[in-house]
């Protein structure tokens, strides 16, 4: 309670400064977490070194290190204006690339399943996708403090976007795709095993989730990829991906594993041309390489 009060007064003091003094303050704080936070520099420098580094310039290399801090403190500048925000602020700063792969999906009636990760300022694209698109259902990991997690939950629902718990949110995403609505999730790495399929991303093996695959054999819907910022200056353009269409054999487990590979291969392909707006500082391939996080 009391991280919190602290918290609200911050952010009742932060957002009377004028948006470039917040921007600048928020990426100040940054560059500071960048200097003492070795741990997680470790973390991207083994990440990169088991996938891209070969591919990538040496400069390119050092931002994607430099860039992960800036880019959750633009998330979590994202998530205090959020208090505040309007779906006019959106209409005004948020824009469309091939928005008419989901107006033809919508126009079609399918089920549709929004599919994306941490990448770039991935709180802007859900928030917009709800506000802007269509009203969808998305799974939200509680916070251990209740407090933080009802101001979060307040953030992300006031644009047409039910928030389900993680734990037992199948039943609940079932529910939504049976009325016709769409549902969106995040198909970053290193899931648990049990709950996910070993898939091949950026040339290394890595656990992903098979739900959307799962969610999409079982109710033939389409699943659509959706990225904020895929070119760095572009920072208000959310690109839609051509949809994925799941088979649907007698191997079902052939099935989700070849949609989840095709899901993997989109993100893989946002990534290698814009490695930087990734989060890369998690240990996204743990479950096959844990020893190179030691």
């Amino acid at each position: 309670m009391i991280a919190y009060t602290f918290f609200r007064i911050f952010e009742t003091l932060f957002l009377t400064l004028p948006n470039g003094l917040q921007k600048g303050l928020i990426l100040a704080l940054a560059k500071l977490a960048f200097l003492i936070d070795t741990k997680h520099k470790k973390i991207i420098q083994a990440n990169l070194d088991l996938t891209i580094k070969d591919e990538i310039t040496p400069e390119t290399y050092q931002n994607v290190i430099k860039n992960c801090h800036k880019n959750l403190a633009l998330v979590l500048l994202q998530v205090l204006r959020s208090s505040r925000l309007e779906a006019s602020d959106l209409e005004k700063t948020i824009s469309f690339k091939n928005r008419e792969i989901v107006d033809k999906a919508i126009a079609g009636g399918k089920p549709i399943i929004f599919i994306s990760a941490h990448y770039g300022n991935w709180e802007i694209g859900a928030t917009s996708l709800g506000a802007l698109i269509t009203p969808i259902t998305s799974v939200h990991k509680k916070m251990n403090d209740g407090y933080f997690d009802e101001y979060l939950m307040k953030s992300r629902t006031k644009f047409n976007m039910t928030m389900v718990e993680k734990k037992g949110a199948i039943k609940h995403l079932v529910k939504a795709l049976k009325t016709g609505n769409s549902i969106s999730m995040l198909i970053d790495q290193n899931v648990n095993p049990k709950d996910g399929v070993y898939i091949d991303f950026l040339g290394a093996q890595a656990t992903q989730t098979a739900a959307p695959a799962f969610l999409a054999r079982k109710f033939d819907a389409l699943i659509i990829p959706l990225f904020i910022n895929v070119q760095p200056e572009e920072e208000t353009i959310i690109t839609f991906y051509e949809p994925i269409i799941t088979p649907n054999t007698e191997d079902a487990k052939a099935d989700v594993l070849a949609s989840t590979q095709a899901q993997a291969d989109v993100l893989a392909g946002v990534v290698k041309a814009h490695p930087e707006p990734w989060f890369w500082c998690h240990k996204r391939w743990k479950s096959a390489y844990e020893e190179i996080y030691k």
